[in-house]
């Protein structure tokens, strides 16, 4: 999710500008630690060790569906017995968020070890609520690459750091719940109603992953890289003190009962079913973030992901809500298309995503990767409902969340990174690749889902640079010729504010 502030009153940004700008602390009192070293120990690890067949092998299941998202999550955390590690680059203050840190707060009241790690950019204001979480027994707080100072919003944050904007433009995207070192979810979600299809009026698309077995102690080797690097500050040594925490509004009486879901039963069984395959971990390491090197000096995820596409024969299938290829990525693919291989893109139309400048971004290469063949979809802003999983959206608005591709119907990434340059040489990401037919296969029904009910179709109009958006049962489409259910004062605008935002930063 990209966010955005408005402009400051004259007298406000001079005041602040004379004031000079905040600088972090130097010498800040943590201490390292590190993920629990026995998962076998605790029942979430017995669990796990008896469906293992093979060690080398990783339990996975799709969590494609919000609130079943959301009630995993705190399944995890109701069963964890001694750590819980959360590391993410949103934690709203909504329902969803709050249901998911009383069960976190439940786990530490009994003793569980609760390590926290939010990435400082969207958490303006919020430092009271951090530094109360933070305060309670067993609970640690961290926030990474904090902004110095002007903490009670986004706008006093960047003025604070005028001086420091090469540094704060790094942001952690990474998704992460690990509890006992033994079961871990990760993915596209953050944490908030939008990401659960909770919120009434707008709604994400997302996929995370439920994960066990081998891949667990990877994630949380990422995990404790990022808890114990330089950039994560400890909330109390760039927050100011807090009273007592204010009384916050019950839960809804539904809150917890909507969530009891499939893992929660079996954890209480004692059986949990998983699909076992071969997976591996891609995760950024947390000196991209200050720019302590570049991505070409290192593995990144990107070029990870850049050695996985190559590697296609037959198909390669894109799910991103943030699709700006460039001139490399579209050359990529020229590539594959010449060497026979299918290619199927799904990305936000301009009326579904929540990041405009992003989509003018996209499609200034839509024209030449539909002259390449490629099979490009855009996910409308309302969904069809004649798919059973697009049912909890309730007739709210959808946009497209979820990051994942398939190769050849047998290799399968998903998490947090979006086909875009800001993912590839700014932000860290983490994800796994998982080689199953099984899963592709998952994956590849949502895209089928999403593109027969909850998509526009792009071609071009008789082999020439004219756009047709169709959408529809056969026999009764309808067909656009500019971006459909947008306004004309909306793409005016994206072309006047394109020459601001370049594709390096978006």
């Amino acid at each position: 999710m990209r966010k955005t502030c408005g402009a400051l009153p004259a007298t406000v940004v001079l005041a602040l500008l004379m004031s000079g700008c905040a600088g972090l602390p130097r010498h800040v009192e943590k201490s390292r630690s590190d993920a629990l070293p026995n998962p076998e120990t605790t029942s979430l690890g017995r669990l796990v060790a008896a469906e293992e067949g093979n060690k080398n092998l990783s339990g996975i299941r799709l969590l494609t569906l919000g609130e079943e998202a959301l009630g995993d999550l705190v399944a995890l955390a109701d069963h964890a017995e001694r750590t819980l590690d959360i590391q993410y680059y949103i934690i709203q203050q909504d329902i969803s968020a709050r249901i998911l840190l009383h069960h976190v707060r439940l786990a530490a009241d009994r003793g569980v070890r609760v390590r926290v790690l939010v990435d400082d950019l969207n958490t303006a204001g919020e430092d009271r609520r951090f530094m109360h979480l933070g305060a309670r027994a067993n609970v640690e707080v961290r926030v990474f690459n904090p902004f110095p100072g002007g903490r009670s919003a986004t706008w006093t944050r960047l003025l604070a750091s005028v001086n420091d904007i090469p540094r704060i433009n790094h942001r952690m995207h990474n998704k992460l719940f690990v509890a006992d070192n033994a079961l871990a979810i990760t993915g596209g979600r953050n944490i908030g109603d939008q990401y659960f299809t909770r919120d009434q009026h707008n709604n994400f698309i997302d996929l995370d992953v439920v994960a066990a077995g081998a891949i667990v102690p990877e994630l949380s080797a990422s995990f404790d890289a990022f808890w114990n690097s330089k950039y994560a500050y400890p909330i109390a040594s760039v927050a100011s003190p807090v009273s007592a925490e204010p009384a916050s509004p019950p839960l809804p009486d539904s809150a917890t009962a909507a969530n009891v879901n499939w893992l929660e039963r079996e954890l209480d069984s004692g059986n949990v079913h998983l699909t076992w395959v071969p997976a591996t971990v891609l995760a950024d390491r947390p000196a991209k973030i200050a720019s302590d090197t570049s991505p070409g000096e290192e593995v990144t995820i990107a070029n990870d992901l850049a050695t996985l596409m190559r590697s296609a024969k037959q198909e390669l299938i894109v799910i991103s809500p943030y699709f700006v290829p460039g001139k490399d990525g579209v050359a990529m693919m020229r590539e594959l298309v010449n060497q026979g291989v299918h290619i199927r893109i799904l990305t936000n139309s301009l009326a579904s995503t929540d990041s405009p400048l992003v989509h003018n971004g996209y499609s200034r290469y839509r024209v030449e990767l539909l002259r390449l063949g490629v099979e490009l979809s855009e996910v409308r802003p309302k969904l069809g409902q004649k798919r059973v999983r697009f049912h909890p959206f309730r007739g709210s608005n959808a946009s497209l969340h979820a990051k994942a591709l398939v190769i050849d119907q047998k290799t399968v990434f998903i998490g947090s990174m979006n086909m875009d340059a800001r993912s590839a040489r700014t932000n860290s990401e983490l994800g796994l690749v998982m080689r199953s037919a099984e899963i592709a296969r998952q994956v590849t029904n949502l895209l089928d889902d999403i593109s027969a009910d909850g998509s526009y179709k792009l071609t071009l109009v008789d082999h020439s640079n004219q756009i047709e958006w169709s959408s529809g049962e056969p026999g009764s489409e309808k067909t656009w010729y500019t971006d459909p259910e947008t306004s004309h004062l909306q793409r005016f605008t994206l072309k006047i504010l394109a020459p601001f935002a370049p594709e390096e930063l978006l």
